[in-house]
């Protein structure tokens, strides 16, 4: 009974001084982490670099994958890129299995670790912002170390009850096939799933692996065979949370699971050649440091594995989780509101989709060559994207950290609000015509409408998708997924300045057209009832030109 007590309390102190150091880490990482992530991944390669090193650093692959989720969800990254940094994650996260073989079996540092408990609880209780911070990843790291002190302690009685001749045989006798020792494997592979789906930790149930082995109960072919469905059984918490959860969520969640599946298929292969290079070596290797060394080395070809085919891979998943969600509004993922900047973001596109679709259509109806029931459709359409992109900043659950980033919000709420005043304008097409007399105020607001649409067109591209000079879309709807993630150049500041130049000169037209088409009635050549109708018509010109100049100007605030 007291070992099963303390193997029980070694795993529990373990997950805890895990979650209290990983809430310390990213709390002192602070908007690091978005940034990091959002920055280096130009590349799936890349980006499963940088996961990794994220990951190492803040020990959570749970922190860099939501982070992941947000980012790609907002359309600041692709879903390539995406897929990049959880494979990297993933790798990352073997480094928790670096610290148990290297120092947590080997070295008992209850004395040291009830120290370091204390003080960094006190500058926890103490401190504010990243030296809170500091102090919970102090105590949460020393929690880890005591941790596995008192699970090395319940694994030595283990050790005298169980023998690894106690467990299924994983590889052949001498002679014999090499698939009669795959029961065992299998049976130990479950075994391990079935501990990490408990836990929901894979670093825990490794950290249980590595103490088995190295108290004498488990042996390194079985350990072998565990690992490998430990890494499987990380995979039970994806599938969980993808349930309910966002399409985003839910095609990173799919490809996470293939992706541990095609890595368990690869080692199982392999087995009966891997496992006596392992048990070899271990004559003059001890047999913790392989099982870590193996632990990474499973993560890292299957990454490898699948980086080069990662175009053909992604496209896979989303054909197997196609996006029903509007164009409008598919950035408004409830994923990105844990994210402020990515939440930002995602309104950000949301609102540029919603101008484009306006000012499309309502350029085609000012230049004569759209319906004005078909600009009314999209500007209903837009209104209420754009309705749900408010409610959508209501959720974001924080204010931004920088400056920078705050500045940014208020950019993106100036073009909000201009874009939603310009979709109830244009929602009205129907009900007024273009008048005689006003043509060349109608000229002028569907040249602003043409060069607004160009902006938001260039603002609301995904990552990856190129632009021509003009700032318009190339042809090709799929070039994302194929093409490196760079954010194309900035469009000529030329759309802008015309757009500008239009409102304005749109406006001191509306002055001195009001005052000369009033100045008619008195002069009898024209009545009171079209005088009124062409300055209403003309003063919507300006309302229209005004508005999508000053929601485009915004857009482009900061744009890089």
């Amino acid at each position: 009974m007291s070992t099963a007590i303390s193997i029980m309390g070694g795993v529990g102190l373990f997950l805890l001084g895990m979650t209290v150091m990983t809430d310390g880490l990213k709390a002192m990482a602070g908007s690091a982490l978005r940034e990091v992530l959002g920055k280096a991944a130009a590349t799936p390669l890349r980006g499963a670099f940088w996961g990794a090193i994220a990951t190492l650093i803040v020990q959570s692959s749970s922190a860099t994958t939501m982070t992941t989720i947000g980012l790609v969800s907002a359309g600041l990254l692709t879903f390539p890129q995406g897929l990049g940094l959880v494979f990297g994650a993933n790798v990352g996260t073997t480094g928790t299995g670096w610290l148990v073989a290297l120092i947590g079996v080997r070295v008992s540092l209850t004395a040291a670790a009830l120290p370091m408990i204390f003080v960094g609880a006190l500058v926890k209780l103490l401190g504010s912002g990243r030296i809170a911070g500091a102090g919970a990843a102090l105590a949460g790291f020393a929690l880890v170390l005591f941790g596995l002190t008192t699970l090395q302690q319940g694994m030595g009685g283990l050790a005298e009850r169980l023998n690894p001749a106690d467990l299924p045989t994983v590889l052949a006798a001498p002679g014999a096939a090499w698939w009669s020792g795959m029961f065992g494997v299998l049976a130990l592979v479950l075994v391990g799933l079935v501990m990490t789906a408990v836990m929901q930790s894979s670093t825990a149930s490794i950290a249980l692996t590595l103490s088995a082995h190295y108290a004498g109960a488990v042996g390194l072919d079985q350990a072998c065979a565990l690992i490998i469905g430990q890494n499987i059984g990380t995979a039970t918490s994806s599938a969980m949370a993808a349930i309910g959860a966002s399409a985003t969520a839910k095609r990173l969640a799919v490809a996470y699971i293939l992706f541990k599946l095609i890595a368990a298929v690869i080692a199982l292969v392999l087995f009966p050649i891997v496992t006596p290079l392992l048990i070899r070596a271990s004559n003059t290797i001890d047999g913790v440091t392989l099982l870590a060394g193996y632990h990474t080395a499973y993560n890292i070809i299957g990454v490898m594995v699948l980086l080069p085919v990662i175009n053909s891979f992604t496209r896979f998943v989303e054909r197997m989780l196609p996006d029903r969600n509007l164009a409008l509004t598919r950035c408004l993922d409830p994923s990105a509101l844990t994210v402020p900047i990515a939440a930002e973001e995602a309104v950000r596109r949301t609102v540029a989709r919603a101008l484009e679709a306006v000012c499309q259509s309502l350029g085609g109806v000012l230049g004569g060559t759209g319906p004005p029931d078909k600009a009314m459709s999209s500007a209903q359409e837009a209104a209420e994207a754009l309705s749900q992109a408010q409610e959508f900043m209501c959720e974001v659950s924080g204010p931004p950290e920088s400056p920078a980033e705050q500045r940014r919000l208020t950019s993106t709420l100036h073009a909000l609000d201009h874009a939603s005043r310009l979709a109830e304008v244009a929602a009205e097409t129907g009900t007024w015509t273009v008048h005689d007399g006003v043509g060349q105020a109608a000229q002028l607001s569907a040249d602003a409408l043409k060069r607004a649409a160009e902006i938001a067109a260039y603002v609301a591209a995904a990552p990856g998708v190129p632009l021509d000079g003009e700032g318009q879309r190339e042809p090709s709807s799929s070039q994302s997924l194929d093409m490196q993630i760079i954010r194309p150049a900035t469009p000529t500041q030329n759309a802008l300045f015309h757009l500008e130049q239009c409102a304005k000169d749109l406006c001191a037209l509306q002055k001195d057209h009001r005052a000369s088409t009033l100045s008619a009635v008195a002069n009898g050549s024209m009545t009171a009832s079209e005088a009124i109708a062409r300055v209403d018509t003309v003063r919507r010109l300006d309302a229209i030109a005004h508005h999508a100049w000053r929601s485009a100007s915004q857009l482009m605030e900061d744009v890089k």
